[in-house]
This record gives structure tokens, sequence and C-alpha cells, in this order.
């Protein structure tokens, strides 16, 4: 029987030996500060200017909830006890709940039409070659920087000439046509960065041009849509000067107008506490839509950057 003998081990050969060498620590300890110092410097600046925006809007809802002697005898204690009838009073006697629903009918119809419309229009623009795209484009990028001031005194003769003056058809069809400019400019840039390949496949299935834009290429901007539904909220909702011009009528005044009524209603002796809440009221839902569609409004607005 052979056995496997187990070779002895070679000496090791005698040579110079090389010294471990650590790599300086310098540079990247100091970058390392560095980058520690400005995140605490931008993380400070990010705190002060939550602070800055939180802090007015909780003095707003508390002293919506305090009487008028409150208000100005301790304006920054919490309220005694909360006064509801402030809210029931704005919403009532103020006539908040018209001016409430006048603004839902504008924002939303309004809303609606921007979207389908200069969602239209950019996707058009952006998949398509034509004669005229490019002017066409920067004829809306143009309507972006034109002043609404200037446009106010020829805008109210031409609505007014066509019927549509202290009504609410004819100013949700001025708030479409001063949200379209950055609503094709945004979902035109979003459209470019959609993936061509899926139209193409649904055009070789047999489908129209638009059964792809309805069925295919809108649900897959949503992000953008909700993106840009937002901000066009914001402005619309938020608009004083257009209906002030347009829209003279007490009975179809948006919430803006009313805010504005409220406060010069009674001169010195304005309802203090009623203007807070109506204050609030008109804030909660720009609140509440920006918090429930927050995720989808950073994912519009970084689509284009990932891609």
């Amino acid at each position: 029987m052979k056995t496997t003998e187990t070779p002895a081990p070679v000496p090791a050969q005698p040579g110079p030996r090389v010294a471990k060498v650590d790599a300086p620590h310098g540079p990247s300890t100091k970058a390392k500060k560095e980058g520690t110092a400005l995140n605490v410097f931008s993380h400070g600046i990010l705190v002060m200017w939550a602070i800055m925006v939180v802090l007015p809007l909780l003095w707003a809802v508390m002293t919506s909830f305090k009487d008028d002697a409150s208000i100005f005898n301790s304006p920054w204690s919490l309220p005694d006890r909360l006064h509801f009838d402030n809210w029931s009073r704005a919403w009532t006697q103020a006539n908040m709940s018209d001016y409430f629903l006048n603004t839902i009918l504008v924002v939303g119809g309004s809303l609606i039409g921007t979207l389908v419309l200069g969602s239209m229009a950019a996707y058009v623009l952006a998949r398509f070659d034509f004669p005229g795209n490019r002017f066409i484009y920067y004829l809306f990028i143009g309507g972006m920087s034109f002043p609404i001031m200037l446009a106010l005194v020829p805008l109210f003769y031409v609505v007014n000439n066509m019927g549509l003056l202290n009504t609410i058809h004819g100013l949700i069809l001025v708030y479409i046509a001063y949200s379209l400019p950055f609503t094709v400019f945004f979902l035109t840039a979003f459209f470019r960065t959609l993936p061509s390949s899926v139209a193409e496949a649904a055009f070789v299935d047999g489908a129209s041009h638009s059964r792809t834009f309805f069925q295919i290429m809108l649900p897959m901007a949503k992000p953008g849509l909700i993106s840009v539904g937002i901000f066009n909220f914001l402005g619309q909702w938020n608009q004083y000067m257009l209906p002030t011009v347009l829209n003279t009528d007490p009975d179809k005044r948006v919430l803006t107008q009313g805010l504005v009524q409220l406060a010069v209603s009674q001169g010195y002796k304005g309802d203090w506490s009623g203007l807070f809440a109506g204050l609030v009221m008109a804030m909660l839902p720009v609140l509440a839509a920006y918090i429930v569609f927050q995720r989808q409004v950073v994912q519009g607005l970084t689509a284009g950057a990932l891609k």
C-alpha cells in the first residue's frame, strides 16, 4: 500500500521586506469636516425657513379660535377656550359658504380644462415634428412672460363683448387661458422623457392616436399631471386680480374676494375672529391637496432628472 507523504515546507527565501505605508488621512478628513459643516449650515437654513412658514400658519389657526378681545389683548397666547362660533359665523353670516362653492366650481372646471387641453397640446408638441412646431412652443413660452396687468383692460372688453362678464363659465375660460402656457411648457418637457417604444407598439397593434394618448401616454404622465395640477390649483385658488376685474357680481364672488369683503365690511370694527376663521377655511384645501399629493409632486419634478 502506497501512502502519500506530506512534502516538507519550503523555507522562505530571505528578501527585502516591504513596509506598509498608511494612506494620508489629511485631505479626506478635511473634506469630511467641510461636508459636515455644509450639511449643518444647509439644515439650519431649512429649519429656519420651516419655522418662518409654519409659525404664521399655526398662529392663524390659533387666532381663529379666539374672540376679538383676546386677539388684541393677548395675540400670542393660547385661546382661553375654542370659539367654534367664529367658524360658523364666517360660514353663514359672512357668506363664506357661497364663496367657497363658487371657488370650487371655478377652480374645478378650469383645472380640468387646463390639464386636458394642456396635456393634448404638450403631447403633440413633444412627440410630433411638423412645420411650426417650435414657433407654437415658443408662443406658449412667451405667454408665460406676458404680464397679466397689461391684459386686464383688453381682456375685460373681450369678455364683455362675448357676454361672459360676471359669469362662472367666463371666469373658467379666462383661468384656462391664464394657466395654459405654464402647463404646456411643463408637460412638453415631461412627455419627452417618456419612452416612445410603448406608443410605437400601440400603433403597431392598430391603436389610433387618440386611443394611444388617452389610454397609454396619459396614464404614464400621471406624476407630471399631478405636479402641474397642484401648481395650477395653488395659482387659481389664490387668484384675486382676475376675479376682481371680471367678476363684480356679489353673488358670484370667489374666496379671495370674500375675504377682502369680510375685512373691509365693518371698517375698524371688523369681525377679526371671523376673518381669521375664513382665512383658515381658504387655506385648508390647499394644504390638504399638497399633503395628499406630496409624493407625486416630487416624482413629477424629478422624473426628467432621473431619466
